[in-house]
């Protein structure tokens, strides 16, 4: 391959704008969370209330196909249905989570909602506070649904309160990309780094070889900066928030880490104006961290050699990793009927069976310990690195993915702090106060009763 020469020296705005887009349609996704019991009360969710019920003989399953995952849903769904005798109408509620939960939301009460949903990590938990959600675990349960196959990690995203209001479904975890070629032209060795030193050394190396534009790139503003970015702060020692205690943003450690993401923007790595995945598959930028949901993408549109590994450590430790995707959600709305044949619809979409062929076919990791994935990772061990890391899963923070508007802020201070020379203290310290802001208006009412 001919790489893309930089012809002067990196700066600050240094964009995907430079650079010749590869035009890869890649999947990026959203993280997840795990939230505190901070009432102290339990949810009732026996099965008891599903004694004499029948599945109904259809729902309605709203969906944004992650991942493109048209294909694959539908032959799902058929089997399905082939397996039960029930029909499922697959609705396309929107182009991504947000307009799905935006969708769900404003059907409440109008009889026209969705049986089963489609919501990620940060867009459930609004819905349980509106009362839009039933909890899963009567319902699955008497479906006779192993909830205790699941990966743990997984399954505990959706958990408030002693209850899950969710199943995994296309779940992923950020992980790191790097460009085989680019680092042998610049004389690295061909592993990944394991920790940020590494990765700016590895990013010094190429910029001075004059390899490609740009050593790493960070994601946009509208692609979720503050989940991939949540592994450098973490491994800072640093964090958004701890729970409801929103001090750690602007804390020493985070600043640290945020500083280092910003003068390395001057010296040797870009920022997206788009899918960071567009710029790594391209040429323009040789390292990355990404979703795992989009390495199926970056593998078959890459006319290099990539390369994969664990997210890297830091000051604080070893390199800890969010989670991220989405789940299926039963509507509190429907009828019992429909919610038991709801949960045999989700439990038969996060099968072993069924997990194992939708990663196959997405990319996504598989949900269910048992999927038989030994053929895939053997044909793309790359894969496996997703299933390999969730040693290293951490719950993420309450204040990206709990709170109405807090990932948006998070996203437009990390923007602001990536592409000028703000000052980080200062930036992290209005953010600190707009957090606090937006939870005593739209949260703390709610949490605290």
């Amino acid at each position: 391959m001919t790489p893309a020469i930089r012809t002067s020296a990196p700066t600050r705005r240094r964009t995907a704008g430079m650079t010749a887009i590869a035009g890869l349609s890649a999947a990026v996704l959203m993280l997840t969370a795990c939230g505190p019991d901070t009432s102290g009360e339990e949810v009732e969710t026996e099965a008891a209330e599903f004694d004499d019920v029948e599945p109904a003989d259809s729902i309605t399953f709203w969906t944004n196909h992650p991942g493109d995952s048209h294909e694959i849903e539908a032959e799902l769904i058929e089997r399905f249905t082939e397996e039960t005798g029930i029909e499922v109408d697959v609705v396309t509620a929107g182009a991504n989570y947000e307009e799905v939960s935006q969708r769900f939301q404003t059907a409440q009460g109008s009889g026209d909602v969705g049986d089963v949903v489609i919501l990620s990590d940060a867009t459930w938990f609004p819905n349980y506070l509106n009362d839009s959600l039933a909890p899963v675990d009567g319902a699955l349960e008497a479906a006779e649904i192993d909830t205790d196959g699941y990966h743990e990690a997984l399954y505990a995203d959706y958990e408030y309160e002693d209850a899950h209001y969710g199943a995994p479904y296309a779940r992923s975890t950020p992980i790191f990309y790097y460009n085989k070629d680019h680092f042998a032209e610049a004389g690295l060795d061909d592993e990944a780094p394991e920790t940020w030193e590494d990765v700016a050394a590895n990013g010094e190396a190429i910029m001075d070889e004059d390899v490609t534009n740009a050593g790493f790139v960070f994601p946009a503003e509208d692609e979720y900066p503050g989940w991939t970015m949540a592994n450098l702060v973490w491994a800072y020692g640093g964090s958004w928030s701890d729970e409801w205690d929103f001090s750690p943003v602007s804390s020493d450690e985070s600043v640290e880490a945020l500083e280092f993401a910003q003068d390395a923007t001057d010296e040797w790595a870009m920022v997206s104006s788009g899918d960071p995945a567009d710029d790594f598959v391209s040429g323009a930028a040789s390292q990355m961290v990404g979703s795992t949901g989009s390495l199926a993408a970056v593998l078959e549109s890459s006319d290099f050699e990539v390369g994969v590994g664990y997210l890297p450590g830091g000051p604080a430790g070893e390199g800890e990793t969010p989670t991220g995707g989405a789940g299926m959600a039963i509507s509190a709305e429907s009828e019992p009927e429909e919610q038991l044949a709801a949960a045999m619809f989700i439990g038969f979409m996060t099968s072993a069976e069924a997990t194992a062929d939708f990663s196959e076919a997405v990319g996504y990791m598989p949900v269910h310990q048992d999927a038989d994935m030994s053929e895939l990772y053997e044909e793309t061990p790359e894969f496996e690195v997703a299933v390999e890391q969730l040693g290293n899963a951490r719950v993420q923070d309450n204040a990206r993915v709990f709170m109405p508007g807090g990932d948006l802020t998070l996203s437009q201070s990390l923007h602001s702090i990536l592409t000028s020379d703000v000052d980080v203290a200062e930036e992290m310290e209005a953010l600190e106060e707009e957090f606090q802001s937006l939870y005593d208006s739209d949260l703390k009412s709610e949490v605290e009763d």
